[in-house]
C-alpha cells in the first residue's frame, strides 16, 4: 500500500483510510475487516463517536489485545453530532473525546474533526478546547467533516492549530465537489454548485481531503440501482467495463477515480467484505488516464459536462 506524509502534520499514512461505521458489535466478527484492511496495507482509521452508539469505537480496541500495536496505526474520531442537535461547545468536545478515548482505550487521538457544522458554534470555544487538549497530548491533529471553505477559514480565524482535514462525501455516484472547478456562480438548475470551492481550498491550504461513500454504498460495485437513477446506473456500467479492460475489481475503478485528483484524496472505505477491502486497496496499484477519468466523471452526471 503506498503511503502518504499528511500536510502539516507528522503522520505517514495509508493512501486509503479504512472507515469504522459499521464495524459488527462483536470482535471476533469485526476481527475479519480488520485484520483484512491491516492485511491490505491500511494503517489509517476513522471513528466518530455516534458510530454505533460509540459500540464501534469499542470493538475497535480489542486489536490491542491483538497484537497491532498502538503506535502502528493512526487513529481518528469525530465529535459534535448528538440527538436532535450539532454541538461545538467547549464541554461537549472535551467530554466526547475523553468518551472515545475511554472506548479505544488510548491515551491520544491522532486526529480529531469536527463532525458536521454547528449553527451554534462559537469558535473561541473550539479554540480552548483544540488548545487544551493538544497541550494534553489527547489530541495530536485537528481537522473538520463537512465543512464549507468558508466556514473554515472562519474557524482558521480563531484557532491557532492548522486544521489539516476535511472529510466530505465524494465518489461518482456524489461528484459535485468536482463540479466546481467547472462551474462558476450558479448551475443549470438555478442553484449553488454544491461542494463549491472545497478542492480549491483543500489544494491553496494543505488540507487533505477525506472522501467518504467512495463506493457509492455499494452501487458502484454491483449493488443494484433502481430505473430512476439512469445517471447512477450508467456510471455502475461504465466502472464495471472499465474494470474489466484493466482486470481489476469494480471497487479498485471506483477507489482511482478519486486518488487521480491532484489534491491527493484520500477515500475512506466501510465495506466490511475482505474481499472488496482488497480489491479497493488495489487502487493504488495503478493510475486512471485523463481520458478513463473523463470518461467515468461524465457518464456519472448523465453524459454532459458542468
Amino acid at each position: 500500500m503506498e503511503t502518504i506524509r499528511i500536510p502539516g502534520t507528522g503522520l505517514d499514512v495509508s493512501r486509503i483510510i479504512f472507515g469504522c461505521m459499521r464495524l459488527p458489535r462483536e470482535y471476533a466478527e469485526a476481527r475479519v475487516p480488520l485484520r483484512a484492511a491491516l492485511d491490505a496495507g491500511i494503517t489509517f482509521f476513522d471513528h466518530a463517536d455516534i458510530y454505533g452508539g460509540g459500540h464501534c469505537e469499542t470493538v475497535f480496541s480489542g486489536l490491542w489485545e491483538d497484537g497491532v500495536r498502538r503506535e502502528s496505526v493512526v487513529v481518528q474520531s469525530k465529535c459534535g453530532i448528538r440527538s436532535g442537535r450539532y454541538d461545538f461547545s467547549y464541554e461537549h468536545i472535551m467530554a466526547a473525546v475523553e468518551g472515545s478515548l475511554t472506548r479505544l482505550r488510548t491515551d491520544y487521538l491522532d486526529s480529531l474533526l469536527l463532525h458536521r457544522p454547528d449553527v451554534l458554534m462559537e469558535p473561541a470555544e473550539v479554540a480552548r478546547a483544540f488548545d487544551d487538549l493538544q497541550a494534553s497530548g489527547k489530541v495530536r491533529y485537528f481537522g473538520v467533516s463537512n465543512f464549507t471553505p468558508a466556514l473554515i477559514d472562519m474557524l482558521r480565524r480563531w484557532v491557532d492549530q492548522p486544521l489539516v482535514a476535511n472529510q466530505i462525501q465524494l465518489s461518482l455516484a456524489h461528484p459535485y465537489a468536482f463540479d466546481s472547478y467547472i462551474v462558476t456562480g450558479y448551475g443549470e438548475q438555478k442553484v449553488p454548485t454544491r461542494g463549491e470551492g472545497v478542492l480549491e481550498d483543500a489544494l491553496l491550504n494543505d488540507v487533505t481531503i477525506q472522501a467518504y461513500g467512495p463506493l457509492g454504498a455499494g452501487s458502484l460495485c454491483g449493488r443494484g440501482v433502481g430505473e430512476d437513477q439512469p445517471a447512477l446506473r450508467a456510471a455502475a456500467a461504465s466502472v464495471a467495463a472499465l474494470a474489466d479492460d484493466l482486470s481489476v475489481s469494480r471497487e479498485a475503478i471506483a477507489v482511482a477515480w478519486l486518488l487521480r485528483h491532484p489534491a491527493g484524496i484520500q477515500p475512506i472505505i466501510g465495506t466490511m467484505n475482505p474481499a472488496r477491502i482488497a480489491g479497493a486497496c488495489a487502487a493504488t496499484d495503478f493510475e486512471l488516464s485523463r481520458e478513463q477519468w473523463y470518461e467515468l466523471y461524465v457518464t456519472a452526471r448523465g453524459q454532459r459536462l458542468p
